[in-house]
């Protein structure tokens, strides 16, 4: 049995403590905004919030995301997903409200990613250069390309931070 805190709420599931974190919020429970690109941890689809922070400590200089991280690493640790990111149903996230503005996505498949490092970023850095923003989404790869439009959008939602 692994206990879990997702999104503020308490999880108790049955599960093999070494299933990774990615399976256990989509198929046990049914948190399906989180996206498996690689499953190697390249590409950062798979990016949430454990503590407040990304996934992203480094093991020999590779970056550790949800998609290979056991559910015994997070145990009883604050998780919080893309479906945990807005403070009411009606309220968006400023950084999703800038997406929307600026028109980020694309195919959408990298999105809940690439919103989670940008929240993250802007706690950590409320007004970040273009050199911050750039070091801070290096992990997270968007093949539509759309780099330009997610730089922007982050420097919008700094404003309303």
């Amino acid at each position: 049995m692994v206990k879990l805190i997702v999104n503020g709420q308490n999880h108790e599931i049955n599960i093999d403590t070494d299933t990774p974190v990615l399976w256990v919020l989509r198929e046990k429970l049914g948190l399906i905004g989180t996206k498996f690109g690689c499953g190697s941890s390249l590409c950062g689809a798979c990016t949430i919030h454990v503590e407040g922070k990304p996934i992203r400590s480094c093991v020999e200089g590779k970056p550790i995301r949800s998609c290979v991280t056991p559910v015994s690493n997070i145990e009883g640790k604050s998780v919080t997903t893309i479906e945990g990111l807005a403070d009411a149903e009606d309220a968006l996230h400023p950084i999703q409200e800038a997406w929307i503005e600026h028109q980020v996505p694309q195919c959408g498949y990298c999105q809940s990613g690439q919103i989670m490092s940008a929240v993250a970023l802007l706690e950590r850095n409320p007004n970040p250069s273009d050199e911050d923003i750039d070091a801070s989404m290096r992990g997270n790869i968007c093949r539509c390309g759309m780099y330009g439009r997610i730089k922007a959008a982050i420097k919008s939602a700094a404003k309303k931070v």
